[in-house]
């Protein structure tokens, strides 16, 4: 399989990461690098009816499998082309009816297997990378992490061994290790999760918590987009994860998920974390063993409290104790309970939780942040939902920031 390439862009050994990708011209801010389609894909079971299961579109009157009546699509045409996928399910999904559960994960592995079954040339996802040479990190992952892939591959069993003929065992352990390192959650402007899918060339982006690029989605297309300049021969780095937190807690995820550690300029300096970390100035002063209690206290709470509103409350009142309104731990916590009060279409108390989120983040976000995009279309919409006459000057924050950011 020949290596086609992608203009503008060219994979080299980058210095203590492996594998990377580089510009070959220079880029301004905004600027579209290359986009990706999926070279396979599933849709959250959650989104179906919503969202055609082929393009992604999400769009009303939605026509449904005759079959099995869960999946849906645009029309005729993005069924056909979506059948060799959604066969591996449709029947099954008949047999078992409500016992049908089989993981994101083990949807998207099936469907990967069901294509390279009858893959006999490169696919416009591998231009750089083909899926088999992904990184796997087999031998990094600790007991847990093998349980679960063991619980996968007996998923995969059940639910599709009508239709698939699996590979060996060590190449499924493979397979899902692979998926595991590289699997990409497919995300609408809000960063609502659609689904789960596989990008290889993106795959091949190095990570840094100072990034000068973003990956966002149209359809089943990713696109890689400066937000920053970048210069001739200078690498790409995206970030893997989200980047409000303190560098311990960055570390800490990067290494559970990915296996390494971040030598960043900002997880070097850790520039940020004193903002990030506020704690109120009272007349007592606040000893280190009371701000390392609270932060427990936070992470634990962040597990365990994200479904009941008043839990949220509670949680933000007992952390404003000791954190400052801008400290992340509260504002992961007003932002559990602005998502709360919109399941619960209480609308003024998701703007209240909301407008105390948006100025924190617009410090403590790099600039361009997706996650910054993502809170600007929730205010607007709320802001217009509830016709508030007074927000002429966030609207034109909201077509500002995201006319630079697309």
């Amino acid at each position: 399989m020949e290596c086609e390439g992608i203009a503008g862009i060219e994979r080299f050994s980058s210095p203590g990461k492996g594998r990377g990708l580089r510009v070959t011209r220079a880029y301004e801010v905004g600027e579209l690098l290359f986009s990706c389609p999926a070279y396979s894909y599933v849709l959250s079971v959650n989104e179906r009816g919503f969202i055609c299961e082929q393009c992604f579109t999400r769009k009303k009157g939605l026509a449904k499998c005759g079959k099995c009546k869960k999946a849906f699509y645009c029309n005729v045409n993005c069924q056909k082309k979506n059948w060799p996928m959604h066969k591996l399910e449709c029947h099954a999904m008949c047999v078992y009816g409500e016992n049908w559960c089989p993981s994101e994960t083990v949807r998207l592995v099936a469907r990967i297997i069901a294509r390279l079954r009858h893959q006999r040339e490169r696919s416009p996802s591998e231009k750089l990378l083909l899926l088999k040479d992904m990184e796997a990190h087999m031998e990094d992952m600790d007991n847990e992490k093998k349980e679960m892939t063991e619980a996968h591959i007996a998923g995969l069993h059940h639910f599709y061994s009508k239709h698939l003929d699996f590979p060996d065992h060590h190449a499924l352990l493979t397979l899902l290790s692979q998926v595991h390192c590289n699997g990409f959650t497919v995300e609408d402007e809000e960063l609502s999760s659609l689904g789960l899918a596989i990008f290889p060339d993106i795959a091949l982006l190095n990570h840094s918590c100072c990034p000068n690029v973003i990956v966002t989605y149209r359809g089943i297309h990713a696109e890689v987009r400066a937000v920053q300049k970048i210069s001739q021969g200078q690498e790409i780095y995206t970030s893997y994860i989200d980047l409000l937190y303190p560098t311990e807690d960055r570390i800490e995820k990067l290494r559970d998920i990915y296996y390494f550690s971040c030598d960043c300029k900002e997880c070097t300096t850790k520039s940020m974390d004193m903002k990030k970390m506020n704690v109120r100035k009272l007349s007592d002063e606040i000893s280190q063993k009371e701000i390392r209690d609270m932060v427990f206290y936070a992470r634990k709470a962040m597990e365990d409290f994200r479904k009941l509103l008043e839990m949220c409350e509670l949680s933000i009142d007992k952390m404003s104790t000791v954190f400052d309104d801008a400290n992340i731990y509260i504002l992961h916590m007003m932002y559990q309970a602005m998502g709360i009060c919109l399941f619960m279409e209480n609308y003024d108390g998701a703007v209240r939780y909301g407008e105390k989120i948006m100025k924190p983040y617009t410090v403590l976000y790099p600039a361009y942040s997706l996650n910054i995009a993502s809170m600007y279309l929730k205010m607007g919409r709320l802001y217009m939902a509830l016709d508030r006459k007074s927000t002429v000057a966030l609207k034109c924050k909201i077509f500002h920031y995201l006319f630079n950011i697309v």
